[in-house]
């Protein structure tokens, strides 16, 4: 020890004990909930001090900030505002399933709007509030004093409804939090009857999914559904587990036949203003496309948040992209923590079922105890009116003689009274509780003695005799009955059961929360038709889906129909046919590779120029697509595929497709490129087809696939084609014996060959002739295979489009110069620029 005492303590120490106590007093003392009421301190100070200050559901309303004042003064030494705002958020219907409170004014609301200032609102205890202090006065509790002594407050509120399951309760304290959801007041009781049946009763056992079934699920205040009973379980069983909420939704027909999707209710404690906020930016920036008009239609009735839809936009798309992207469907993780004989347990829905039950039975006991104790002091008492009653004449002759009441008293205390034949109307084998012997000689007591000197001179006639004669006789029922109870404990817990049944039958109601099982989540790809579309991308990038109901075939050597409005200096580079199902192997000519689903292009009508494809993937300057390729099912489900790739230099290259099937947001190297060449087509292929390369100068080489090995992704491939200076590939097929290919010009002149026609060469070489390129005819444009159910689209650089029968175009042999298949305007410059083939249905 050091000077002045003062003392040396271990720095480190002090800490841990310092903190020690620090937690356990916030655990315990502010921010965990009792099992027994479900109550932290100061929502149950608050109801005590209402409680006192005679604030019932039958009275009247009395403001909140002298109910706030009388509960700081006496109860808690803590700031204002933390006492209103739990005061506040018991008057909420949207969070306790429950209301503890029936507050008049301003007290919020479900977007997040504050509570008026105190002095402006006023509350009363709700009727089912009384029930959690009913028979406190009835030594059902235990009290203590408050922070300064003047007062005394309870420990426990001697609570009949089961709060901490019905209203829940949540807090975070140092080191640990609770999250209790609440549940139907009625379900809880059933539960609860249940397990007394069990334990008491014989009856049935009550293992978990006996209680389940009682139980299913939490009842949340705001309704919404559940969705899935595996979080539920789990957080019954053990005490934790998230819980999947949705909101309460209904998608309608609108008047203007758009559809609607009206949310009538929302996931527990979600903000509806933060919904609205959310829904509108998704909207802005384009993450959910589809979205008209959003307006809050909520009023005093209930709940309405209206969306209107585009036209022709499927309402259940849309939904389950709300369902994804905002707070319409949302996880409560349950972590049902509460307050068990002074120390912080996580409890299953069964313990707190059994710790309440134990509650309520040391409630009843000391109940029927106290009661019991007051009918005995009371007989007690009335046993010597009753007396003094018949012996009035002896009793005031003695108390005439006495010079003082202390006198008077103590001659009554030594009188001795021999007959105690009164007793003859009771039972006599309850006597012993009037501490009056059966033979012998009795005598009056201090208390006894003091209530006969106090008896009014009224109570000496002939009704008031019998009045004390029938009172001695009530009382000697009810003692019986008491003690009867106490030593029998089915008769207690029958009177349980008689409460909680009394409970159930004022204040239950219907459950708010739907319980549906988990189902399959509702995709884009679910809900959208799946039809084949043309897919068609500019050469500046934009993309579309248009309906081929758009296109009509037209006879050979028509004028054509606008494919798209394109910009100056824009044309249409590509065009092929795709379901919309599809997966979409979008290879650029850089080499890169990315998935892109067919329905998330915008469907727009065939003038519409689409959007940036950069909108859809991440393409980098100067990068542009040059190859795309409809993959119907991913390479999970079929049979071994390859992707096999030309670039314009005639470097091919083989790949397995599943090397492709892990895409990136930034895209993957679909096949190495060597500088001063780009990609030029990419197929997939079964691995046993032959190769077809078309030149720009009319030459073609047919080989088998086999020559090629399969490389890894980022390869550069190996030569396809001999080329000569100026010389570039511009198609490449995969094609079998039996395939006829199509070779279209720059000036729209083209004609059918049989593949036969083209002998089978090494992998290298230089090729044959396929058309004759000259003035006339110009370069060639495109090569493909069709057969003669095809249709063949052919589109221009300015953007003009003709749809033709294959069947109406005329087969020639490889060196020919072909026919006219579309009327080109050689003096502004127009070109053939893409040729695709349409598949009959």
């Amino acid at each position: 020890m050091l000077k002045d005492n003062i003392f040396s303590v271990n720095i480190i120490e002090e800490l841990k004990s310092s903190f020690r106590d620090y937690s356990m007093s916030v655990i315990i003392g502010r921010a965990l909930p009792d099992v027994r009421d479900g109550l932290k301190p100061v929502h149950r100070r608050i109801l005590y001090a209402m409680f006192t200050e005679g604030l019932f559901f039958s009275g009247r309303f009395s403001k909140c900030a002298g109910i706030v004042g009388e509960v700081l003064k006496k109860y808690h030494p803590h700031g204002d505002s933390s006492v209103y705002e739990a005061l506040v958020r018991m008057a909420q219907p949207w969070n306790l399933r429950e209301l503890l409170i029936k507050g008049q004014g301003n007290f919020g609301s479900i977007d997040g709007d504050s509570a008026a200032a105190y002095r402006y609102t006023e509350a009363k205890l709700s009727k089912i509030a009384e029930e959690l202090l009913v028979d406190i006065k009835e030594d059902t509790v235990d009290f203590v004093s408050n922070y300064d002594g003047s007062t005394v407050e309870p420990l426990i509120l001697p609570s009949k409804i089961p709060n901490l399951l019905v209203n829940g309760s949540e807090g975070i304290a140092v080191a640990i939090a609770t999250k209790c959801p609440p549940h139907n007041l009625g379900e809880i009781i059933d539960g609860l009857l249940a397990i007394i049946a069990e334990e008491f009763e014989s009856g049935p056992e009550v293992d978990f999914s006996f209680l389940h079934k009682i139980i299913p699920a939490p009842d949340f205040p705001t309704g919404g559904i559940i969705c899935g009973k595996e979080g539920v379980v789990q957080a019954q069983k053990t005490g934790r587990g998230s819980i999947l909420l949705r909101g309460r939704v209904k998608v309608v027909q609108g008047s203007n036949k758009n559809q609607q999707i009206i949310i009538e209710e929302i996931p527990y404690q979600v903000n509806k203003a933060n919904l609205l906020k959310r829904i509108a930016f998704l909207v802005r920036k384009k993450k959910i496309n589809g979205i008209r008009e959003l307006r809050d239609e909520s009023d005093r009735n209930g709940m309405s948040i209206v969306i209107d839809l585009k036209n022709g936009v499927i309402g259940n798309v849309i939904l389950n992209q709300l369902y994804e992207s905002t707070p319409l469907q949302s996880s409560y993780s349950a972590n049902m923590v509460a307050i068990v004989n002074q120390r912080p347990r996580i409890l299953s829905l069964r313990e707190m079922l059994d710790c309440f039950i134990s509650f309520r039975r040391e409630v009843v006991t000391r109940k029927i105890k106290n009661q019991l104790k007051f009918s005995e002091d009371r007989i007690h008492n009335i046993i010597g009116l009753f007396i003094a009653c018949t012996k009035i004449d002896f009793i005031i002759s003695n108390v005439k003689l006495s010079k003082n009441s202390s006198e008077a008293k103590e001659k009554l205390k030594k009188m001795k009274i021999k007959d105690i034949g009164f007793l003859s109307f009771v039972d006599c084998s309850l006597a012993f509780v009037l501490k009056w012997k059966r033979q012998g000689f009795a005598q009056f007591d201090d208390k006894q003695v003091s209530n006969i000197l106090e008896m009014k001179l009224s109570r000496l006639v002939s009704l008031e005799y019998d009045k004390l004669k029938k009172e001695i006789l009530e009382l000697l029922k009810k003692i019986q009955r008491f003690k009867k109870i106490l030593s029998n404990v089915p008769l207690l817990m029958n009177l349980i059961k008689d409460e909680l049944l009394i409970i159930k039958d004022k204040y239950a109601n219907k459950r708010r929360t739907l319980i549906v099982k988990m189902s399959k989540k509702i995709t884009l790809e679910d809900m959208i038709e799946k039809k084949d579309v043309l897919v068609m991308i500019s050469h500046e990038g934009y993309i579309k889906r248009t309906s081929l109901d758009n296109y009509k075939s037209q006879k050979r050597g028509g004028k054509g129909k606008k494919a798209a409005l394109i910009k100056e200096k824009d044309f249409i580079e590509n065009a092929f046919i795709a379901s919309t199902h599809a997966y979409l192997l979008t290879f650029t000519n850089t080499g890169r590779v990315f998935w892109v689903k067919v329905y998330s292009l915008p469907s727009i009508g065939s003038l519409s120029r689409g959007i940036p494809i950069i909108n859809l993937i991440k393409l980098k300057e100067n990068e542009q697509v040059k190859a795309i390729l409809p993959v119907e099912r991913l390479v999970e489900d079929q049979e071994k595929a390859f992707v096999i790739t030309s670039s314009k230099n005639g470097k091919v290259k083989k790949t397995d497709l599943k090397f492709y099937s892990k895409p990136r947001k930034c895209g993957l190297v679909g096949c190495g490129i060597e500088d001063g060449d780009e990609l030029v087509a990419a197929k997939i292929t079964n691995g046993i087809s032959d190769v077809f390369l078309s030149t720009n100068t009319g030459k073609a080489i047919r080989f088998f696939e086999k020559e090629v090995r399969t490389m890894g992704r980022q390869a550069i491939g190996v030569n396809g084609i001999f080329l000569k200076e100026k010389e570039y590939v511009v198609s490449m097929e995969i094609v079998s014996s039996k395939d006829t290919i199509l070779t279209v010009t720059e000036f729209g002149f083209g004609k059918k060959t049989k593949i036969k026609e083209y002998r089978k060469q090494m992998r290298g070489g230089k090729g044959i002739i396929t058309i004759k390129v000259d003035k006339r005819n110009g370069m060639v444009a495109d090569a493909l295979k069709i057969e003669e159910n095809n249709s063949v689209m052919i589109v221009t650089g300015n953007g003009k489009l003709i749809c033709v029968d294959a069947s109406s175009i005329s087969e020639y042999r490889r060196n020919t110069k072909g026919v006219k298949l579309i009327n080109i305007n050689k003096k502004k410059g127009e070109k053939v620029k893409s040729v695709v083939k349409i598949l009959e249905n």
